[in-house]
């Protein structure tokens, strides 16, 4: 079977596209079987290839850090479930990591064109892409690497959390939060959309509730805020 061509390819703020796919750990139903939990899909080029192992590797490990951001993982490539099941048992016989995720199998590659996987410009294999996709089934960020690049797994993990927080508090975060060089571990208030607000904004900043460097761009420390709202022993 060809892959659709005229498929339109998710883009961030959109659902995750409704699939049942075959994979490692059996079938599955996206993203329906994730609902109340973030899930990352992550395509690689191919299985028994040296820059694919070491990601899978630092992925399986960090599973600890994934789980305490309510996160599992997915793989994808177009290889075939079986290479998927002999591929995970090498990489566990030989370097001692056991792949806890479940690996999709999209030999006809029907998947990896419908998510935008493929870059005829890279080849036939799929690039290295990354979807997060919230607890709700949105994908809220899309990162994609060339073949020959390996992944960073903290910036994935610092982006999930960012994004959670943001969520959680209706901030922005800084470049390389929690480590600004500006703000260093603050978060971002929205800017003010009232000349009302912008005053009120400076206003609190004079009594030290945030810091403002203008009424545009204000800040605060986001771990000082909760110990203050914690109750009373």
């Amino acid at each position: 079977m060809q892959p659709a061509t005229d498929t339109k390819m998710p883009l961030i703020g959109d659902p995750f596209p409704t699939m049942k796919v075959a994979t490692t750990q059996g079938e599955i139903c996206l993203p329906g079987q994730y609902r109340g939990k973030w899930f990352v899909l992550f395509s690689h080029p191919g299985d028994f290839t040296p820059v694919c192992t070491t990601e899978f590797v630092d992925f399986a490990r960090r599973r600890a850090d994934f789980r305490r951001l309510n996160t599992e993982l997915i793989g994808l490539s177009v290889d075939q479930v079986f290479a998927h099941l002999k591929w995970i048992q090498w990489i566990e016989r030989n370097l001692g990591t056991k792949i806890w995720f479940p690996v999709i199998g999209d030999q006809t590659g029907i998947i990896a064109h419908r998510l935008g996987l493929i870059h005829p410009n890279k080849g036939a294999n799929t690039v290295r892409a990354v979807f997060v996709v919230d607890a709700n089934g949105v994908i809220r960020a899309i990162i994609y690497y060339p073949q020959e690049t390996g992944r960073n797994i903290c910036e994935i993990m610092r982006l999930i959390r960012a994004l959670q927080v943001t969520d959680e508090f209706g901030v922005s975060t800084p470049a390389n939060w929690p480590d600004n060089s500006i703000i260093d571990d603050h978060v971002i208030i929205p800017p003010a959309k009232t000349e009302k607000e912008a005053k009120e904004r400076l206003a609190q900043a004079a009594h030290g509730g945030i810091e403002c460097f203008d009424w545009w761009f204000c800040h605060y420390d986001l771990d000082a805020d909760c110990e203050e709202e914690e109750d009373p022993v």
